[in-house]
């Protein structure tokens, strides 16, 4: 298993030495190095990549308002001077966090989790059908798509609605939104997401999944009917 990676510094010597490490690991493969956020936006639209080695601390975007920008976010190992930014970077579902300087064998224990993170993802049974990852509890799990209910907004988490339980999930709702397929989801209010397959019914106020009443916004029926028209 080898994963396609890049390296993210505004500094080159620093930039350097963790290409440098990338470059002797046998499971890397390095696709670019950036100097820069906005020059690695652009660069993510041009290739597939699996990993990111992260700096925070840049200039016009840092690491974090990066991520904030990506669609699809690949595995993040944020890479910095500073151990304050730690518990932001759990936020964004980091597979690390490194502190600077690294040493070969802290870099080579990053690795390892980011492979048996990549494997966790990949490693499923088609039949079982689409799914995500989401932390909850400190605890990876999968969810099938076609589970999922609804989505709620709780403040600075999202309660996942699904046909066995419910799970609470450190997100925005509009990060969340970018995690589902386009064409099974719609924000239907500003506080909820609702699986297309799973409405029974809906009026100009309200979409029954079930003996549930979940409120719709009224600048979203147009865009309701459209989207149960497409599925």
């Amino acid at each position: 298993m080898t994963l396609n990676c890049v390296v993210v510094d505004d500094s080159a010597i620093q930039r350097l030495s963790i290409v440098k490490l990338v470059e002797n690991h046998p499971a890397l493969n390095l696709i670019a190095e950036y100097s820069s956020a906005l020059e690695t936006k652009n660069g993510l639209n041009n290739n597939q990549v699996d990993l990111i080695f992260l700096d925070i601390e840049m200039p016009v975007l840092n690491g974090f308002e990066l991520l904030d920008v990506l669609n699809n976010k690949p595995q993040i190992i944020f890479v910095t001077g500073k151990t304050e930014y730690a518990f932001k970077a759990f936020n964004y579902d980091a597979t690390d966090y490194l502190h600077k300087p690294i040493t070969r064998e802290r870099f080579n224990v990053s690795v390892e989790k980011a492979l048996e993170q990549h494997k966790l993802t990949m490693d499923f049974n088609e039949e079982e059908g689409e799914h995500i990852f989401v932390k909850s509890n400190l605890k990876k799990r999968k969810v099938y798509i076609k589970d999922i209910k609804w989505i709620e907004a709780l403040g600075d988490y999202v309660k996942l609605v699904t046909e066995e339980n419910s799970l609470v999930v450190l997100s925005t709702m509009k990060s969340f939104e970018k995690e589902l397929p386009e064409n099974k989801f719609l924000r239907i209010h500003k506080s909820y997401i609702v699986n297309l397959d799973k409405i029974d019914r809906f009026n100009s106020k309200n979409v029954e999944v079930g003996a549930y009443e979940i409120p719709l916004s009224r600048n979203k029926k147009t865009q309701l009917v459209d989207a149960l028209n497409n599925i």
